[in-house]
């Protein structure tokens, strides 16, 4: 381990791990970053309230304001092993890694060409993201909502619903973009 930390029983535990390994514990502390957890085979970590730790985007499929939203402390939690982060000699883990990904099961269910609606949940310079469905959000570029002369941040606002056509659809990156659809066709 290359890190400025030593445990020897830490690191031997730490090399023992396999990627993909599920691994389970105790939530010990949670902070803005993340979710230390204290796991059922591993030694204490000198430093740190648990020798696991799962960073907040590995925590949900879903965009959550805080891993409180998620976890609290004390709750029993499975998770697969990523990598050993060999500075902190930490197990990073990742939660949602053994749920299924909303994104894939909406993916397919709506092709491309899809009529669907959605709520308008951020609008940042360069679209508005809308929810589509639980856990899955994709944008729509501004230039798509309003017309050439009007301030594209005055076509809609957060909380509105909007009809929408699946514009493109990436798996592998699990982006999804989306254009306005004609509110007047009752099809699809």
């Amino acid at each position: 381990m290359d890190g400025a930390l030593r445990s020897p029983e830490l690191e031997v535990f730490l090399a023992s791990l396999n990627i993909g390994r599920p691994l389970s514990g105790t939530v010990a502390a949670i902070e803005r970053y993340g979710v230390f957890v204290a796991l059922d085979d591993g030694p204490d970590h000198p430093l740190f309230p648990g020798v696991g730790f799962i960073t907040v985007p590995e925590l949900s499929w879903r965009r959550i304001e805080a891993a409180s939203d998620v976890v609290r402390v004390g709750q029993r939690v499975t998770c697969e092993f990523l990598q050993v982060d060999t500075w902190n000699l930490e197990a990073r883990l990742s939660l949602r890694a053994l749920r299924p990904d909303p994104f894939q099961a909406f993916a397919d269910r709506s092709p491309v060409g899809q009529r669907l609606r959605g709520r308008v949940t951020g609008v940042v310079p360069f679209g508005v993201f809308v929810q589509v469905a639980d856990g899955v959000e994709g944008l729509v570029r501004l230039r798509d909502l309003a017309p050439a002369e009007g301030d594209p941040t005055d076509a809609v606002r957060i909380g509105d619903e909007l009809p929408l056509l699946v514009a493109e659809l990436d798996r592998e990156r699990r982006r999804l973009l989306l254009s306005p659809a004609d509110p007047e066709r009752a099809d699809g």
